[in-house]
């Protein structure tokens, strides 16, 4: 099978503050758990000591806003007992859990809206053989699995084989803090964040367990930017506008997970009321790499720039302002 580089077209911007409404947990590991101390601290900046939010923790609840949003099955089981979904493929097929399981359908992530955003891990599966043949994967080998017709009613032929990987289209920056100063101000015993007592209580003997949980407070604002790159199988015309469009479809899925996580919750405890948050002043610019890679002398030729004119305010004005950010995009 021959691998192909794709080619990169560009790469859309989203930028803006981040706005912490209720008190914020995005728990950090490997502090001395003294007497009296915290039980659960938030992660900090080895450096700074400032509380910043993981762009993991950003774009994994996303992923999983869009996961529900489109419906998608449940179909890999991960650690510690958690499960998710994954395409695990670049085309259609079906995925086993475990054995006397019914195989579960999933998109390939050519397709799938989730996948191509935040991409996937190939993993085992039943694929077309036709697909299979003609796009050279391997096998498995395991004489449990031996090519099947009653997994559609057509009565195509499956096979088992290894799933290919999807990369992300997706990148979400580490939040850093912008109003420290502000934060500093706070007296709580704490460096910029507060303590949040939490009591678990034993139905029977009434007996108290006591927590004390970090949070950052209301108030604290963090910048944030995403990139979405936008790359083609090939440089035809014709794949050149699919992937363009999928990038329009891509832009206002992400854009309708952002504008419903300031519904739910970002890190541990929301429906304790923790987490709360909102976007402003949201920026969006693309740069388009297509007249850099076509150069062929020796000038140094700069991406163009597409931006919009000034800062959107809130979520609340995106639809408005939809049209205009997906013209940022170039047609062809």
């Amino acid at each position: 099978m021959m691998m192909q580089q794709k080619f990169l077209l560009g790469k859309l911007f989203i930028k803006g503050e981040l706005v912490v409404e209720t008190g914020l947990h995005i728990g950090g590991g490997g502090e001395n758990l003294d007497i009296g101390g915290l039980d659960k601290p938030v992660i900090r900046d080895p450096l700074t000591r400032q509380p910043y939010i993981p762009g993991s923790s950003l774009k994994g609840k996303l992923r999983s806003i869009l996961e529900r949003l489109e419906g998608k099955p449940i179909n890999r089981k991960g650690g510690s007992g958690t499960y998710r979904y994954e395409s695990d493929d670049l085309e259609d097929g079906y995925t086993e859990l475990g054995q006397n399981t019914a195989p579960i359908k999933f998109t390939g992530a050519r397709n799938c809206p989730v996948s191509r955003v935040f991409g996937s891990t190939g993993n085992n599966c039943w694929l077309k053989t036709s697909i299979i043949d003609s796009e050279g994967l391997d096998r498995v080998n395991d004489l449990r699995k031996l090519p099947r017709t009653d997994l559609e009613e057509s009565g195509e032929e499956f096979s088992y084989a290894k799933g290919r990987n999807s990369p992300a289209h997706l990148i979400v920056r580490d939040c850093h803090l912008l109003n420290a100063s502000r934060l500093e101000k706070i007296d709580t015993g704490l460096y910029m964040t507060e303590w949040k007592f939490e009591n678990g209580l034993d139905r029977i003997t009434a007996a108290a367990n006591p927590r004390q949980i970090e949070r950052v407070p209301k108030g604290a604002r963090f910048d944030f930017e995403m990139v979405y790159t936008v790359e083609s199988e090939n440089k035809s015309a014709e794949d050149v506008a699919k992937s363009l469009n999928d990038a329009r479809t891509d832009l206002k899925n992400l854009l309708q997970a952002i504008f419903i996580l300031e519904d739910d919750a970002l890190g541990g405890h929301g429906s304790r009321g923790y987490g709360k948050v909102s976007f402003e002043n949201l920026l969006f610019h693309y740069r388009d790499y297509r007249l850099v890679s076509s150069n062929q002398n020796t000038i140094l030729v700069l991406p163009s720039h597409n931006a919009l004119e000034a800062p959107i305010e809130n979520t609340s004005k995106l639809p408005e302002k939809f049209n205009e950010i997906q013209d940022l995009l170039p047609t062809v």
